[in-house]
């Protein structure tokens, strides 16, 4: 095999091998950024990708948790989707600036309409501001997906104890004390841009980790390429 096809035949490996690398095991609905701080309002973004090869997302219903409840909840309209948030009566009421609230939203739909479903290929994103965030560790959102052909997926399975991740997990906001965001250094943030929380705190987007990968894949496959060049420049010529 000559040195070129050796090249292109590494470069090729790299790369799949970053690929491999880069994908997730499943896409399923996620809440981003994924942390916050309890006490304080935050803006999150449920993503909602499409796993279906023929068929669209054409409504995703997101429950908020009635045990620990937000006194404020606010939706940012999404063109061609109509959103509808329901309200349930607390068990214990809570307190608002002031005022003491026996009602809280607990969860929201969003419904499509004509042509604006989510495609094969393709995702979405729901704004909520929600706040004030309830001291405890994690809330745990958990979401169903339907598709056009009535199929409807329940991302409904909490973390699991022993870490690994559920078949079906639903979406997890992590809430620290803002005793400890407050005497922790400042964390430099990623390259991927990052995402910023109502306290302040930029949280990484999830994008910095695969231009990351990407980049060690294509750096691989530059050092192997610029290695066997000089090898073969190094080969004495033939005299004629």
């Amino acid at each position: 095999m000559s040195l070129l096809k050796r090249s292109a035949a590494v470069a090729g490996t790299v790369a799949a091998l970053t690929l491999a690398l880069a994908v997730p095991a499943s896409a399923h609905v996620t809440v981003n950024p994924n942390t916050a701080v309890q006490g304080g309002y935050a803006k999150v973004t449920f993503r909602v990708p499409n796993e279906s090869d023929t068929d669209s997302t054409t409504k995703v219903e997101v429950n908020l948790p009635a045990d620990t409840p937000f006194a404020s909840v606010s939706l940012k309209p999404v063109a061609g989707w109509t959103a509808a948030p329901v309200k349930s009566k607390l068990a214990k009421p809570i307190e608002a600036h002031g005022t003491q609230l026996t009602e809280a939203v607990t969860k929201i739909t969003w419904t499509a309409a004509g042509d604006a479903a989510i495609k094969p290929g393709q995702f979405q994103e729901f704004d909520v501001s929600l706040g004030p965030l309830p001291e405890v560790p994690q809330v745990v959102f958990k979401a169903l997906q339907t598709y056009s052909d009535g199929t409807v997926v329940r991302w409904i399975d909490e973390p699991a104890t022993d870490g690994t991740e559920p078949e079906k997990p639903a979406p997890v906001l992590k809430l620290t004390p803002a005793a400890a965001v407050a005497d922790a250094p400042a964390a430099a943030t990623s390259s991927g841009g990052p995402s910023v929380t109502a306290s302040g705190a930029a949280e990484p987007d999830g994008n910095g980790t695969w231009a990351g990968l990407v980049g060690i894949g294509l750096g691989l496959a530059a050092l192997v390429l610029g290695l066997l060049a000089y090898r073969r420049s190094g080969q004495p010529t033939a005299a004629r």
